[in-house]
């Protein structure tokens, strides 16, 4: 999940102030982690605990208030404080940046499709304790299989193979437009929190990566809501291309001692 972080970080400069270009500054003083992180870790912790529904309730509002200027949404702030446990039908990005580690608690199985049904069930739960709406548990499926996916083509050293059968699967399973190109959709994307509206640009910004960091510029080049699509591209490219060293240790001193903590206790 440290993709999905390290493109939290780097988007979170340019969500409100937006670049349309990948030549930027991966880093500088102004990048700071966000709900996007936060929440990630927080799907993680529940995982640990068996993923149960209550799993993800408890470890999504033990850990959001944790962190309450985390620069979380209205809808979700509202339940994040309140002792409602019931979710509130939405379909926002929320649900698809947060889900990353149930791409990855699955074991690679021999055949790819053995496993398929265990990501979709976990990356569910994951999404309906809050994002109940079917577009926000079909855009966190489509992540969490999209890992699942890529970790199969990294350890078969087949990537483009394994991304055409990505593109190929999701257009089938969830209807999304994979067919794009970033240079027609980046001169008139603007904000979308929706996971209709950025699930799909996120996943084409990794298709057409050539490696991690690569990933991340095309995401953040995009414009929109900068560190969510990030986090979404770069938990897929961790999956794809693994995370250069110096880019895991740069984004880790953004992250206090708790976040580190998580993370090196989940393996991240």
């Amino acid at each position: 999940m440290i993709g999905a972080i390290i493109g939290d970080i780097v988007g979170s400069v340019y969500e409100w102030d937006n670049i349309k270009t990948k030549d930027f500054t991966l880093f500088h003083s102004g990048c700071h982690f966000t709900d996007d992180t936060v929440m990630t870790v927080a799907i993680s912790e529940a995982l640990k605990k068996g993923g149960r529904p209550d799993d993800f309730v408890d470890e999504i509002k033990k850990w959001g208030r944790l962190y309450p200027d985390a620069g979380y949404g209205g809808h979700f702030r509202r339940w994040l404080f309140s002792n409602d446990r019931d979710p509130y039908n939405s379909w926002g990005n929320g649900s698809a940046m947060r889900v990353s580690p149930c791409g990855w608690v699955v074991p690679l199985q021999q055949f790819i499709r053995e496993g398929f049904e265990d990501v979709r069930d976990y990356a569910r739960r994951s999404a309906e304790v809050t994002h109940s709406h079917p577009e926000g548990i079909k855009g966190a499926q489509a992540v969490a299989l999209a890992i699942f996916f890529m970790r199969h083509g990294a350890a078969r050293n087949d990537l483009d193979t394994y991304k055409g059968y990505l593109k190929r699967d999701l257009t089938e399973w969830f209807d999304y437009d994979l067919d794009r190109r970033l240079d027609d959709i980046r001169p008139t994307y603007s904000f979308d929190v929706s996971c209709q509206g950025s699930v799909p640009e996120a996943i084409i910004a990794f298709l057409e990566s050539t490696d991690f960091e690569d990933a991340i510029r095309n995401a953040v080049s995009l414009g929109g809501d900068s560190d969510t699509i990030a986090a979404i591209t770069g938990s897929i490219a961790e999956a794809a291309y693994g995370v250069p060293d110096d880019l895991r240790n740069k984004a880790l001193t953004f992250l206090d001692d708790r976040l580190q903590s998580a993370l090196s206790y989940a393996g991240a």
